[in-house]
């Protein structure tokens, strides 16, 4: 099977490819770019590790062909920060320990910006769980992560 060219937008920077038609953006991002934050987990798009935005939304790297997110803005947990300064909710998961061993953390975070970004405001920790709920966590019983996210929202918002 041959491979065909592609361009990329990825965190900001766009990268000329040349992948094969069955590559996932997953296998992309982490083999030909190198932006391993992004995490192979279950590669059924039931994890949630591979999460990244395209066009603002957060969805699971592992599905998407990588040709079909060409002309599209990809963010990775790489390019979340703006080179010197972390994101929010980088911040809060530091400050509140949702950290854990980091595996989930990427997708995790970039799930919450999607869901930050389409829901201004601060979430209520049941409606930032509901959020969070197609990433999955070995590791804690998701307390604080979901505080994490609820204070993020509120530095963002400039609220307490």
């Amino acid at each position: 099977m041959g491979q065909i060219s592609i361009r990329l937008n990825v965190n900001g920077e766009v990268h000329e490819v040349a992948v094969k038609p069955h590559w996932t953006l997953l296998r992309v991002l982490r083999d030909e770019l190198g932006l391993t934050g992004t995490k192979l987990g279950c590669g059924t798009g039931e994890c949630g590790a591979c999460t990244v935005l395209i066009d603002g939304k957060a969805v699971h790297s592992c599905l998407v062909p990588a040709a079909q997110a060409e002309g599209k803005r990809i963010i990775t947990i790489e390019g979340l920060s703006d080179g010197v300064n972390l994101h929010p909710l980088q911040e809060a998961f530091m400050k509140y320990g949702a950290v854990q061993c980091g595996f989930c953390t990427p997708g995790m975070i970039l799930t919450a910006k999607a869901f930050l970004d389409e829901h201004p405001g601060v979430p209520t920790e049941e409606e930032a769980k509901e959020a969070l709920s197609s990433n999955l966590c070995r590791c804690t019983g998701y307390v604080k992560i979901i505080q994490a996210v609820v204070a993020a929202a509120k530095m963002i918002n400039g609220v307490g």
